[in-house]
C-alpha cells in the first residue's frame, strides 16, 4: 500500500483566532468526530463534553495510540489499552488502536535503521500498515528528554501525534468526508499548550487537495476548563478514572513517563521494579538520562513512594481492566489536584 505524506499538496489554512466561540461551531456539519483518547481525565471530560453536546453518538469513535505498540511493555501502563477498550463498551462508542511497530522501545533503541512503520485496526477489521520504507537510516539510542520541544521529546511526536496522522492519511475511509479531530489538551496544564489554538485545520487537513480531498479540522473543547470542571464533569456522568489516579499519580500517561517526578520513580521502583529497573538500565547503557542531570535511581531516591494499595497496583499492572467502568458511588481519586510534572 502507498505510504502518504502526512501532509500532502498545499490544505487551505483557514482564518482561526484566539477569539474562536466554540457555541458557533456546526457540530453536525461533520460526518466523524474522533477523540483521541488516552484513558486520562483531560480526554475523558473531552469525550463527555461532545456527549453532552447531543452530537450523535455512531458518528463518535475513540482512537487510542499504543506507545509500547504489541509487542513491549516498557513505558505504558499495561492495563490502559484494556481500560480505554471499556470505557468504548460502556458508552457504545467504537475504539480503533494504532501503534508504531514495536513500541517506543525500538525506537528509542534505533540503531542505523528507519523509523518502524504504522499500523492500525480498521473498520474492516484487519490490521493495516503503512510507512517504514522511507527516510534515511539513522540512530537514536536514548530516551525522550524532557523538553517542550518534540524534536527532543519525541515520544509524543513518534508514537502519538505522528501514528494517528498516518492513520488519517493512509485510511481511504476519511477522505471526502468532514472529519473533526477532538484532543484534551488544557491551558493550564503548561504555558506551552496555553499557546495552543481551540479550533484549527488539523495537520492531515486536505479540503482543497487535487487528487485526494478530506476536509479535518482539529478542536480543542476544554482548552479553557480548570482541573476542577474536569472532575466535575467526570463526576456528573459516574465515570471510574483510570487506575493511574488511584495511585496518587496526577495524569494516565505512561507509568514511566519521561515527566515522571521523584515521588513518582520511587513509587515505580518501589511498587513495580519491573517496570522500573528496565527504564534504568537503559540509560545505564545509553549514558544518557532521561533528566538532564539526575538518573531515574536518584530521582527516586530523592522521593516518597506513593501509598498504593495491593488491589489498585494489581489493576493497573493488569492488561484486562476488570473494574467497572461507570460507578454509584462515585469518589474523587487521590490524585486529582496532586501537582506534579507533566508536558511542556
Amino acid at each position: 500500500m502507498r505510504d502518504c505524506n502526512v501532509i500532502e499538496d498545499n490544505p487551505v489554512r483557514v482564518d482561526v483566532t484566539s477569539a474562536f466561540n466554540l457555541q458557533d461551531l456546526d457540530l453536525l456539519s461533520y460526518d466523524l468526530a474522533l477523540i483521541c483518547h488516552s484513558g486520562g481525565k483531560d480526554s475523558m471530560a473531552a469525550m463527555l463534553w461532545l456527549l453532552e453536546t447531543g452530537f450523535p453518538k455512531e458518528r463518535i469513535e475513540l482512537h487510542h495510540q499504543l506507545v509500547d505498540g504489541t509487542t513491549s511493555s516498557l513505558m505504558d501502563w499495561p492495563v490502559s489499552r484494556s481500560y480505554v477498550d471499556r470505557v468504548g463498551e460502556a458508552f457504545g462508542i467504537p475504539v480503533f488502536h494504532s501503534w508504531r511497530e514495536g513500541g517506543l522501545e525500538r525506537e528509542m533503541c534505533r540503531n542505523g535503521e528507519r523509523t518502524a512503520p504504522v499500523s492500525w485496526q480498521t473498520i474492516e477489521g484487519p490490521i493495516r500498515t503503512a510507512g517504514g520504507d522511507r527516510g534515511g537510516e539513522s540512530t537514536r539510542r536514548k530516551f525522550p528528554q524532557t523538553s517542550a520541544n518534540l524534536s527532543v521529546r519525541w515520544c509524543s511526536a513518534y508514537q502519538k501525534i505522528d501514528v494517528f496522522a498516518r492513520v488519517l492519511t493512509n485510511d481511504e475511509r476519511f477522505q471526502d468526508k468532514r472529519v473533526l479531530v477532538i484532543t484534551g489538551e488544557r491551558a493550564e496544564e503548561s504555558a506551552s499548550r496555553a499557546n495552543y489554538l481551540e479550533f484549527e485545520p488539523h495537520r492531515t487537513d486536505l479540503r482543497n487537495g487535487i487528487k485526494v480531498r478530506r476536509h479535518v479540522d482539529h478542536l480543542r473543547p476544554i482548552h479553557k476548563w480548570p482541573e476542577s470542571k474536569v472532575w466535575e464533569i467526570i463526576e456528573k456522568w459516574r465515570v471510574n478514572p483510570h487506575p493511574a489516579y488511584w495511585l496518587f499519580y496526577n495524569r494516565a500517561s505512561c507509568r514511566g513517563c519521561i515527566f515522571n517526578g521523584p515521588d513518582e520513580w520511587a513509587t515505580l521502583r518501589t511498587h513495580m521494579p519491573d517496570a522500573f529497573y528496565p527504564i534504568a538500565n537503559y540509560e545505564a547503557e545509553f549514558g544518557v538520562t532521561i533528566h538532564r542531570h539526575l538518573t531515574v535511581n536518584e530521582q527516586a531516591d530523592r522521593g516518597v513512594p506513593h501509598p498504593c494499595t495491593l488491589e489498585m497496583l494489581l489493576l493497573a499492572e493488569s492488561t484486562d481492566y476488570y473494574a467497572s467502568i461507570i460507578v454509584d458511588d462515585w469518589k474523587l481519586p487521590p490524585g486529582a489536584y496532586k501537582r506534579g510534572n507533566g508536558p511542556s
